[in-house]
């Protein structure tokens, strides 16, 4: 999924006192990530991060995704500009183990755990959750109405959750 940023660093190359990098997406990157993403265009797209070691054999990766993007309008489909500024913050482990004491811990704190997957820390996939997740649902030009209007109700008529029943009343009649 994920092909398009294959910004992965594998854990025995991260040193001692940590990793930290700025990654620039290139044109076909982000021409990739664009379609899969749905995306008018993906004019920039920027990543800084850093990785450090954890005791007990996990690692730390923070950082945050820079972006411009634009998206369709989802009343006109003409281009919306958008930023996307987001952090992120995983932990990796060999294992992911369960907290047994479900009172005290809280999903939405602390950062995500993950597996360390054959010992390589996949930075682009992580950006792009982080890029996908901080995507507007809904773009929208601020100019953009929705004046649709259907031909059958030319007429007006009763409307409302009541409105079949007393057409039945009135025919009864």
């Amino acid at each position: 999924m994920t092909e398009a940023l294959d910004w992965a660093h594998k854990s025995v190359d991260v040193p001692a006192a940590g990793l930290e990098r700025k990654r620039v997406a290139t044109d076909a990157e982000r021409a990739e990530l664009a379609a899969k993403l749905g995306l008018i265009a993906l004019p920039r797209l920027e990543v800084s991060y850093r990785i450090v070691g954890l005791a007990g054999g996990g690692y730390r990766l923070t950082g945050d995704v820079g972006a411009n993007v634009e998206q369709a309008c989802v009343v006109t489909l003409e281009p919306v500009p958008g930023t996307v500024d987001a952090d992120f913050d995983v932990e990796f482990w060999p294992e992911v183990r369960s907290s047994d004491n479900d009172e005290d811990s809280n999903i939405l704190e602390g950062p995500d755990v993950e597996v360390l997957d054959q010992g390589v820390i996949p930075v682009g996939r992580i950006a792009f959750e982080t890029l996908s997740a901080s995507l507007d649902p809904y773009p929208r030009r601020e100019d953009a109405a929705f004046d649709w209007q259907d031909s059958k109700a030319a007429t007006p008529e009763k409307s409302g959750p009541f409105a079949a029943l007393s057409k039945l009343k009135d025919n009864k009649d």
